[in-house]
């Protein structure tokens, strides 16, 4: 016997109900964001992953709420872009748009600070650090090393936690490589574009990309670069401690892609996959929810040191710039300091017995 047709419209809008309530549940347990800089794709793509549950890299866990649009007026990537983002979050996923940093900082859980380029940065930190919120700062850090350092000392002395990343520091294929033996690297290429943005490093906008999956392989410890530039590429190879060595092929024109080859004790292994921005932005919502950060000021400095060393090193004409200097000249307190990149003899290797040793006869 069938139940009455009204028992199970009952049953329906009670499941209805159910489902609404948990779903209000659960948003209300959402960290709430706010971005700063709607002037790039990520802040789309981004927002995309926190805010539609139907997406199917939904992240859950957190939601974007408030944004401000930023932008860089003497920039045409900026300024060209902000006005479709800015509709695209407001309109397509509800959120406020404000018209200040401060503004956007407040009533939130956590800041993205994701505008384009590097050169508001520092005063834009200066502001969010001041909510004692954590903080995501996409690429690049800073224009320069020196506001890059300022900015993670700002951190440091509010303690605020804060971290930045390239998304390809998380690719399945950059991490299979990376993780391919478990002894280190005896070297690594990596390349990648590397458009040059005005008023920045040449290496600071697209090239941390390769960079940064090149830092992933070889880990950190890079001593010293020298650095060979023509129009179409830079070539910056670096000498890390214990003999490595890791080189950064930067595309600076012609036909794109990134890839990373690792030489290691027994082969060589080739990237084989890419990626996109998921996996990092578990490990934003993860480092908000924590305040622990997956990657620290000093291994990321250490990138952008080294990416300023090449920047030096092809002032002067492809020398051998060490990372210690330019962090030293950039105000680094000794803590972030790399070695001294003097090169060092390896120790001296034992010999199996029955064969000569070393000044004998």
């Amino acid at each position: 016997m069938r139940p009455p047709r009204s028992l199970n419209l009952c049953f329906i809008a009670f499941v209805a109900g159910f489902l609404a309530f948990l779903s209000t549940t659960l948003m209300a347990d959402d960290l709430r964001i706010g971005i700063i800089g709607l002037d790039t794709s990520h802040s789309e793509q981004f927002t995309l992953r926190l805010n539609d549950p139907a997406n199917p890299n939904h992240i859950p866990g957190a939601r974007v709420v408030v944004a401000f649009p930023g932008g860089s007026p003497d920039i045409e990537e900026s300024k060209s872009r902000i006005d479709g983002f800015t509709a695209t979050l407001r309109d397509k996923f509800g959120v406020r748009i404000v018209g200040g940093v401060a503004e956007a900082c407040k009533d939130v859980d956590a800041v993205m600070l994701l505008s384009l380029e590097g050169r508001p940065r520092l005063e834009q930190m200066r502001q969010i650090l001041l909510a004692g919120k954590p903080v995501f700062m996409d690429k690049p850090v800073a224009a320069s090393l020196k506001d890059a350092v300022e900015i993670y000392k700002l951190a440091n002395t509010t303690r605020v936690p804060v971290f930045s990343a390239s998304a390809i520091r998380w690719y399945p294929g950059v991490l299979e490589v990376a993780n391919a033996e478990k002894t280190p690297a005896r070297s690594a290429i990596s390349y990648g574009p590397a458009h040059v943005l005005p008023h920045h490093p040449d290496l600071f906008f697209y090239g941390i990309h390769p960079a940064e999956a090149l830092f992933t392989v070889m880990g950190p410890g890079c001593l010293s670069v020298t650095r060979t530039t023509t129009p179409s590429a830079s070539i910056v190879t670096g000498l890390w401690s214990g003999g490595r060595a890791g080189t950064l092929h930067a595309i600076h024109e012609g036909a794109n892609a990134y890839e990373l080859i690792r030489f290691g004790d027994a082969q060589v292994f080739e990237q084989k996959t890419e990626g996109e921005y998921t996996p990092m932005l578990r490990e934003i919502v993860k480092f908000f929810q924590t305040r622990q950060p997956p990657v620290s000021a000093r291994q990321t400095l250490e990138i952008y040191a080294f990416m300023e060393a090449a920047e030096e090193s092809k002032r002067r004409d492809g020398a051998r710039v060490t990372l210690r200097d330019v962090m030293i000249k950039a105000g680094a307190p000794e803590a972030w300091l790399p070695e001294d990149g003097k090169v060092r003899p390896a120790p001296p290797k034992s010999v199996p017995k029955g064969l000569p040793q070393p000044g004998g006869t």
